[in-house]
């Protein structure tokens, strides 16, 4: 069998005429990566649940395997997903085992960058929930602001415009970066982080503007910033608000002026070009770089789920990197479903479908670490929901948009309390999905996560309904309106719709 990488010069394309390598079929058994990562999301949620004993041993790795059942390979092969995710890490010796860290969300960041990458989230989509999420970030920082806060957020705005290079560069993502976390809303402070991330990623220019007009551009964003700043000391609510919006606006303009296109993806590397290594690049860091160029690779010869683009000795041979990295990388990926190594003849980096659910898992286990309360998720929850239902009403007309949104409402009589534990929020998922955007879609997926960890089941007591068919009742009864208002086009009113039906769900937090 032949792949798609030949020899050394790195992925190539299929020999024309022929159908590109296919990964042989699996067997019934579960594959240890795959088993492996349900374990890590196992492993970080009971510690979650044990109240996130930080210093603390969590179990020897004996005790561990014992309580989840698996082997020793699928158990390290888990461990070290945790120790990605900066979770927990595992320290040898006779007093050894899994200790319990404080997580740090730079890696869980970066996972939701290399996930949004590699789906292609646009430009549009990006300016999107940019305009959704920084002027609520901006309104919340003028409500909070402590004079410390003031020393930060001064110090976070640009001194002098750059005179060359992209226009609003890394200098100007500082205050961007500084209002989510004055914001004081951990969801707010992590979407933003993401955001701002891929917009330095989007933001590479095929044209390239003159050091005067990269001057200018750069001195208004420098103006906008310091005057959103004089807001926010000021405690000047709605002021703040509106001049994050209207710099956000003008970001857009100018971005996709630049382009003199609508931007899809930032430029990829050729198949000679090598990947290089700064000094002090970590391991971890390195194999996320690696990870990012074989995603690149895979998108530019347009490979398939199941088809093969290389051998691990191929790989190798083309990225230039320890098997050690070059391994981290690949756990990568397949963290995210992205792709797989398979053993054997005719294995090798198989193309998988992209999958974020050990993300979404990770990101909810964090922001619950942060202790992110009703209100704060309340805020952002309702303005990704309200900004993607206004992009639904336009669709309306789509019959699969229809079509799509009567699939996730129905919940018929007769069923079961697992199933309505995984259905009742298909409504609000589907609605984000039909947006057209995946980074709100895959923001609200979050958000859900952390949400129905802090409502009762079903069948809980507090839950209003003692029977399933009655809580079938409740769901349909509080979803049916607003699809109804949405498919009418009337927005106004659907958006009065799910903001009282979220201020009910709010009243069974606990």
């Amino acid at each position: 069998m032949r792949s798609h990488l030949s020899g050394t010069a790195g992925l190539g394309t299929a020999v024309p005429g022929t159908a590109p390598p296919r990964a042989p079929a699996r067997s019934g058994r579960e594959r240890s990566p795959k088993l492996a990562a349900q374990v890590a999301q196992r492993i970080e949620a009971d510690i979650a649940t044990a109240g996130w004993p930080v210093g603390q041993v969590f179990g020897s790795e004996n005790d561990l395997r014992e309580r989840y059942g698996v082997s020793r390979a699928v158990l390290r092969e888990a461990v070290r997903l945790v120790e990605h995710h900066e979770v927990a890490a595992m320290r040898r010796g006779p007093s050894g085992g899994l200790v319990v860290l404080a997580p740090d969300a730079t890696p869980l960041t970066a996972a939701l960058v290399i996930y949004l990458e590699y789906i292609e989230a646009s430009v549009e989509d990006l300016l999107a929930a940019r305009l959704l999420l920084e002027p609520l970030a901006a309104r919340l920082a003028a409500g909070r602001l402590t004079e410390a806060g003031i020393i930060r957020l001064r110090r976070a705005l640009p001194v002098e415009p750059a005179s060359a290079g992209q226009p609003g560069g890394t200098g100007h993502d500082q205050l961007h970066l500084t209002l989510g976390q004055l914001s004081g809303n951990p969801a707010l402070n992590l979407f933003i982080d993401v955001l701002v991330q891929l917009t330095d990623i989007y933001a590479e220019s095929p044209t390239a503007p003159g050091p005067a007009e990269v001057e200018a551009v750069n001195r208004e964003s420098a103006r906008a910033h310091h005057a959103l700043a004089d807001a926010i000391i000021a405690g000047d609510e709605a002021q703040a608000e509106h001049r994050a919006t209207r710099h956000l606006e003008a970001v857009r303009e100018q971005m996709v002026s630049i382009a003199q296109r609508p931007i899809t993806r930032s430029p990829r590397p050729g198949p000679g070009d090598r990947v290089g290594v700064g000094v002090g690049v970590g391991k971890r860091k390195l194999a996320e770089t690696i990870a990012r160029r074989m995603i690149a690779d895979i998108a530019r010869i347009g490979a398939k789920t199941g088809d093969v683009v290389g051998s691990e000795p191929e790989l190798l041979a083309r990225l230039d990197v320890s098997r050690a990295v070059f391994r981290e990388a690949v756990r990568i990926l397949e963290y995210h479903s992205v792709a797989e190594m398979r053993r054997g003849p005719g294995g090798g980096l198989v193309v998988a479908e992209p999958d974020p659910s050990a993300s979404i898992e990770a990101a909810a286990i964090y922001l619950d670490y942060q202790k992110i309360g009703l209100a704060d998720l309340r805020s952002v929850r309702g303005a990704i929901e309200l900004g993607a239902l206004d992009r639904v009403a336009a669709r309306r007309d789509d019959r699969e948009v229809a079509r799509r949104l009567g699939e996730a409402l129905v919940l018929e009589p007769g069923t079961g309390w697992a199933e309505i534990g995984e259905r009742a929020h298909g409504l609000h998922a589907a609605i984000a999905e039909e947006s057209g955007n995946p980074i709100l879609a895959l923001f609200l997926r979050i958000i859900i996560g952390v949400w129905a960890r802090h409502l009762p089941a079903p069948d809980d007591a507090s839950h209003p309904g003692s029977t399933p068919d009655e809580v079938v009742e409740v769901v349909n009864r509080a979803h049916r309106p607003v699809v109804e208002a949405i498919l009418a086009g009337d927005v106004p009113l659907a958006r009065h719709r799910m903001n009282r039906h979220l201020s009910a769900l709010s009243n069974w937090w606990h």
